[in-house]
């Protein structure tokens, strides 16, 4: 299957082709050409450099949203030992859009709970795109429960752009499922950590995300709504997208500085659909080490520290809105 490149990626697919044309050239007619490959080389490499140290928001939410991108399932199969997977919410239905059971971090037994999407058309039906129903979250959180019976820490793998609108899901009341997992994850004994690690959408992504740390991957995004819905709100087109991701600030340095989020985890050049070995690589040593320092709070401390850290998120600036209350004679 030929890699796929996004539009700012242009450049270095021209400079690539080139490369190849270029080795082609010396191989085909037997002539030295390493000095200029050696030059082109550099430039591939500067080139790189320019473009993946200096991406905008709406270019990050592009690498999030990557087809290559590894899902949850491939980070638990390349990060975990001996996971079982278990399925239904025991009130509907088992949703394919949110996956979990037990499994081992580095010999020591975790629950493992995440948001999964599909590579083709027909596993992106069959796992409806990443979008889950209620039956998803009340599957998510029953499998919780039982990992604090057993006293197992929780990690959760978010990458979805929200939970499923549809009426059906409407029906099922999927705000209320959101809102009980909210609730009940407040509650819960045992070190939970959250991970985004692509799209972490709105509701979709808190029911599944409240935890004692939310580490993020580099080209990740979290926010309250997706750049094209803001746009379609504020500026009634979608075409504003990029503009709207950068007034959402919901890239990872972002979400640091506000102190939503605990941690940054770094991805191969490019982005971590480049090499999933060694994204997977990068996040195993994260989650160990966060792990294991979780593990030195009682039970009592993980939900006070859970809950300090959600009430201090979203600090009003009293100065700043009277400024604006001023200004505008409101």
């Amino acid at each position: 299957m030929a890699e796929i490149y996004l539009d700012f990626e242009k450049p270095i697919v021209e400079l690539n082709k080139k490369l190849a044309e270029l080795e082609k050239l010396g191989i085909d007619h037997e002539i030295d050409v390493q000095k200029e490959i050696d030059a082109l080389q550099e430039k591939i490499a500067a080139t790189m450099h320019e473009i993946y140290d200096s991406l905008s928001p709406w270019q990050r939410v592009q690498l999030a949203r990557h087809p290559e991108r590894p899902y949850a399932m491939d980070y638990i199969e390349r990060i975990f030992n001996s996971f079982i997977e278990l399925h239904g919410d025991r009130r509907f239905s088992d949703d394919k859009a949110i996956i979990g059971g037990f499994a081992r971090l580095k010999n020591k037994p975790v629950m493992v709970i995440g948001t999964q999407k599909g590579r083709d058309m027909k596993s992106n039906v069959y796992r409806n795109f990443g979008w889950p129903h209620p039956e998803g979250y009340r599957k998510a959180i029953r499998l919780m429960r039982i990992a604090e019976k057993a006293q197992t820490p929780i990690v959760t793998f978010i990458d979805t752009p929200g939970a499923f609108p549809g009426v059906a899901s409407e029906e099922r009341h999927v705000g209320e499922a959101i809102a009980a997992n909210m609730r009940d994850m407040f509650s819960l004994t045992v070190p939970v950590i959250a991970v985004i690690i692509g799209e972490g959408g709105s509701g979709g992504a808190i029911g599944i995300g409240v935890g004692n740390r939310i580490l993020i991957m580099e080209n990740a995004y979290y926010s309250v709504i997706t750049p094209e819905g803001c746009a379609a709100i504020l500026w009634k087109d979608r075409k504003f997208a990029p503009q709207a991701a950068d007034a959402l600030k919901l890239t990872a340095d972002k979400l640091m500085e506000f102190g939503i989020a605990d941690e940054i985890i770094p991805e191969p050049r490019g982005g971590a659909q480049k090499d999933h070995a060694a994204a997977a690589e990068m996040l195993r040593d994260v989650l160990a080490r966060n792990l294991q320092e979780l593990s030195k709070l009682s039970p009592q401390e993980l939900k006070e520290q859970r809950y300090n850290k959600f009430r201090a998120m979203g600090k009003v600036d009293e100065k700043v809105i009277a400024s604006v209350v001023n200004e505008d004679n409101i």
